[in-house]
């Protein structure tokens, strides 16, 4: 089930907490942030990247002309990566991009992350979610301790994925996920 919250950054103090998909919409599109519900594809749990991407072509195709961007991608992450403690510590810290980073949840979650305005927008995706975080707004992204996740990743130019970190220890000050 999707969710989230907002606290201010200041304080931690909650001020929304919401598992309703048009509210979440809403209030991140306040604050410039694209939240949807696309339907899923009928897919195995062991499909390949190639498959993932072609039972999304029709929407990857629109999404990607309405917005410019060039490619599209899937990454998958399960508890199993050799690497998983050291992803999840390089996603965990503050950082910006220089482009949209743009994620559609196939299978699997993962929490956005977003430091905006004074508050903190924790989006905790889900499989059928899209977000879109515009550039060079500061966020980190919390796959969890045992990360099981497939998502697309949709880019204009894949060295604008490349994370500027803003030096500050702000993510260490909120909630991660445990389980």
């Amino acid at each position: 089930m999707s969710l989230l919250t907002v606290r201010d950054a200041a304080t931690g103090a909650l001020e929304l907490k919401t598992d309703d998909p048009a509210q979440i919409a809403a209030v991140l599109a306040e604050v410039g942030v694209r939240f949807e519900r696309w339907p899923l594809a009928d897919l195995p749990a062991d499909a390949s990247a190639e498959e993932v991407l072609a039972a999304y072509r029709p929407r990857l195709d629109a999404l990607m002309g309405e917005t410019g961007a060039g490619s599209a991608d899937v990454v998958k992450l399960d508890p199993s990566h050799p690497q998983k403690d050291a992803l999840r510590a390089k996603f965990l810290a503050e950082h910006t991009h220089t482009e949209d980073e743009v994620r559609y949840f196939h299978a699997g979650c993962g929490n956005f992350v977003l430091h905006i305005r004074g508050k903190i927008y924790d989006a905790h995706c889900t499989a059928g979610d899209l977000i879109s975080v515009p550039a060079n707004t500061t966020h980190w992204f919390d796959p969890g301790p045992e990360p099981r996740f497939t998502a697309l990743r949709i880019f204009t130019d894949t060295a604008g994925w490349v994370p500027h970190y803003t030096g500050s220890d702000i993510a260490e000050r909120f909630p991660v996920i445990t389980a």
